[in-house]
């Protein structure tokens, strides 16, 4: 019994859809419910004691950071629930991973000047879920 070539494997199909098909999906997932949780903790720690934080005068982004806690706060919730949401494999987690990273890099830029080590990090996490989103895509996913 000769396998024909032109015949699909079995399980082909299944391993197609599979939501994990490249460890990057993975890696992203987990690495936005890490970077959502250090927002969450930045968040907390901005509106709990906001005199912790050097607050420049020169910096062209004047924001309170008690107001900065609360955005990094709601930021790094919706981070960590996209991050779960993209362990279903669902195309929509993966659209707005990208976007929720690129909008915590954002974020994250504009805070460096009151925690800069933390903030440079974070950016640093953000960019690479980024790439890991797009280059963990592959045709049947997108």
């Amino acid at each position: 019994m000769a396998s024909n070539v032109n015949e699909p494997r079995a399980g082909t199909a299944q391993e197609s859809r599979h939501p994990f098909r490249s460890g990057w999906t993975v890696l992203a997932a987990v690495l936005m419910i890490f970077g959502g949780a250090m927002a969450i903790f930045e968040g907390i720690a901005a509106i709990a004691k906001d005199d912790l934080f050097v607050k420049t005068s020169n910096y062209a982004f004047r924001f309170s950071v008690n107001g900065w806690g609360w955005i990094h706060l709601i930021l790094g919730i919706v981070i960590v629930l996209a991050g779960f949401a993209l362990f279903t494999g669902a195309i929509w987690a993966r659209a707005v991973g990208v976007v929720l990273a690129g909008l915590a890099a954002i974020a994250n830029f504009l805070w460096l000047p009151y925690y800069p080590f933390w903030a440079v990090v974070l950016i640093a996490i953000n960019i690479f879920i980024i790439w890991a989103l797009c280059a963990g895509a592959n045709r049947d996913t997108w």
